[in-house]
């Protein structure tokens, strides 16, 4: 873990230390934690290192990179290992640190720096103090350049102390950086700072060869990267945290090179992207170029979300192929726009007023992230109704490697049949009706209840048949959409003992499950509408039906009881930050032992 002021460069230390990892041939899974400032409050950064695919982080870590007094304080208790500090920062007293929250500070028991460094001494923890100042004073000589200019390469120092302990080659550090820096003179400066840092390894890492190719991805990129696949062609968003990303990559990459699937012409065509005056404005948009035959899309958090709620129902009564990502942040209100939550499965399966199908699928890690996407765009366009894609913000900033074949794959592209009549709403024995397309047919579309040609109507009779038209959808879809490509099945499903997940804690769960003797079987869901009615059989023999997902309610588990499952035990939480393989394999241990109801709340 490495922590420090926001705005100092923290995330991007992180990558280029990942990105070294990752050269030397380990897989890495990092998470970025960061307050809803733009500046100056406390950001960290939590990264594992594996030989295998990594999946989760653990709150628990063997290094803590620090170049700041409130990092030691606030994250003190998660060391394992090793702290790396800074010299000068010993004698800061917690009370004089004004971006550390009262509530924050009330529980740490120290009160200077050097307090906690000795605590930690005493506890077995090998402290590593490092003369900040000098090292930036020397290059500062070195480079002929005012601090105020080498002061940025603080957090390469922290980087290159952590990089020394694990004993890899330093040449992937120094291939990072030039990699991240474009500019001469910083290349130049980080290199010296990074190089000014001299430790012995203490983890001895060997470097590994490398059979497949890799790439790094978050999930804001992931899902993006989907879209581009998918052959979207207008995205719209208004900023929010943290969906933006998604919306910023399509744009930097809105020039495509499209294959005809027909003709296997290539061309050039160019997306669409729309940053609009506000959400509802966004998902209209996205309505309107939808029903001129483009794969069309919306991205939102929850607040966002919440405004798009009655754009949404417009989409359902008109029968309208839209796909919005929703990134799930913690509410209400503006609630944690910078945190991670679960809290939103039931706002979504639902949302906006009447019953319309609404199809809702969730990621549980960056490869599905990606490939739910394409899915998504597939099942709009084929049921004719929005879908609505689930991604926490907890995998919106995580980044991971992956192997570049599982990226690939089976994927096709579907796409809807097109009309040749002005009926657009047809009566059908499925509910789907051949699409129109603006432009190219005389179309009627209303908020209002409508006949099959798009005219407003309330005849009672009119009504009941359009009502049970759109409804029919979902039930074609259940009928239609293997019940398999609904959940994941992890584990050993003849054991006594179960887990059911959906979304990010995915990873965590899977890695507690390996580190424990006992066997399991775990249950991903994926789809939640239509939901998948099997997962009852797989359960019904069960004596431990363990529910983990990051809510209060335990929403997945009502859901779950409405088709027949009773959940045993519960392990939840909701404070904000994602869940680790360390907090979810204790709290699945005290589920085992008779613990009914376990609440997380790792993570500072």
């Amino acid at each position: 873990m490495i922590g420090g002021a926001q705005g100092t460069g923290v995330d991007t230390s992180a990558n280029i230390f990942g990105n070294a990892i990752a050269r030397a041939g380990y897989y890495i899974y990092g998470n970025r934690e960061y307050y809803s400032n733009i500046k100056g409050r406390h950001s960290y950064f939590n990264l594992t290192i594996s030989d295998e695919k990594a999946r989760s982080i653990s709150h628990k870590v063997d290094i803590l990179a620090s170049f700041d007094a409130e990092t030691v304080f606030q994250h003190y208790q998660d060391v394992q290992k090793v702290i790396i500090y800074n010299k000068g920062v010993l004698n800061v007293e917690k009370d004089r640190i004004q971006s550390i929250e009262p509530e924050t500070a009330e529980r740490i028991p120290f009160k200077t720096v050097k307090d906690v460094i000795d605590y930690l001494e005493s506890k077995g923890v090998t402290t590593i103090g490092i003369d900040y100042d000098e090292i930036l004073k020397k290059v500062a000589e070195e480079m002929k350049l005012p601090l105020s200019v080498i002061d940025r390469a603080r957090n390469t120092i922290a980087i290159s102390a952590s990089y020394d302990l694990l004993g890899l080659r330093k040449d992937y550090l120094y291939e990072a950086l030039k990699r991240t820096f474009k500019q001469e003179t910083f290349v130049k400066l980080n290199l010296s700072a990074a190089d000014k840092v001299k430790l012995s390894p203490i983890f001895n890492l060997k470097e590994l060869p490398q059979k497949k190719r890799r790439v790094q991805i978050d999930g804001n990129t992931a899902v993006a990267i989907g879209k581009i696949y998918a052959g979207i062609g207008f995205q719209s968003y208004y900023p929010i945290t943290p969906a933006s990303d998604e919306s910023t990559f399509i744009e930097a990459h809105q020039e495509v090179l499209y294959v005809d699937p027909v003709t296997g012409d290539k061309r050039k065509r160019t997306i669409v992207v729309v940053q609009a005056e506000d959400e509802l404005a966004a998902v209209n948009m996205a309505s309107g170029a939808a029903l001129t035959g483009v794969r069309a899309a919306t991205a939102t958090s929850g607040p966002g979300f919440s405004l798009m709620t009655e754009g949404i129902g417009w989409a359902g009564m008109n029968e309208v192929p839209i796909v919005i990502s929703y990134y799930m942040r913690g509410g209400p209100s503006t609630g944690q726009p910078t945190r991670t939550s679960q809290a939103d499965l039931l706002f979504a399966m639902h949302v906006s007023h009447g019953e319309f199908p609404r199809i809702v699928i969730a990621s549980g890690d960056h490869v599905e992230a990606l490939k739910d996407a394409i899915w998504a765009f597939n099942l709009a366009e084929k049921y004719q109704t929005p879908v609505i894609h689930l991604v926490e913000k907890a995998l919106a900033n995580a980044y991971s490697i992956v192997d570049l074949d599982e990226l690939g794959g089976d994927i096709e592209i579907e796409r809807s049949t097109i009309g040749d009549d002005n009926e657009r709403f047809k009566f059908t024995d499925s509910g789907i009706s051949p699409r129109l397309l603006l432009g190219e047919s005389t179309v009627y579309y209303t908020g209002d209840e409508h006949n099959t040609f798009g005219h407003i109507s309330e005849d009672p009779v009119n009504r009941v048949k359009m009502y049970e038209k759109r409804m029919r959808k979902l039930e074609t879809a259940d009928k239609e959409i293997p019940e398999e490509k609904r959940y994941n099945v992890y584990g050993d499903l003849d054991s006594k003992y179960a887990i059911v997940t959906w979304g990010s804690p995915k990873g965590a769960v899977l890695d507690a499950v390996e580190e424990l003797d006992q066997k399991f079987a775990v249950i991903q869901l994926r789809m939640f509408n239509p939901f998948p009615k099997s997962v009852k059989k797989l359960l019904e023999d069960k004596d431990l039906i363990i529910d983990i997902e990051g809510n209060y309610e335990a929403q997945a588990a009502i859901l779950l009881k409405q088709y027949g499952v009773e959940v045993t035990n519960y392990i939840l939480k909701w404070n904000g930050r994602p869940m680790g393989r360390d907090e979810v394999r204790d709290g699945i241990l005290s589920a085992i032992k008779g613990e009914k109801r376990v609440v997380l709340n790792a993570g500072n």
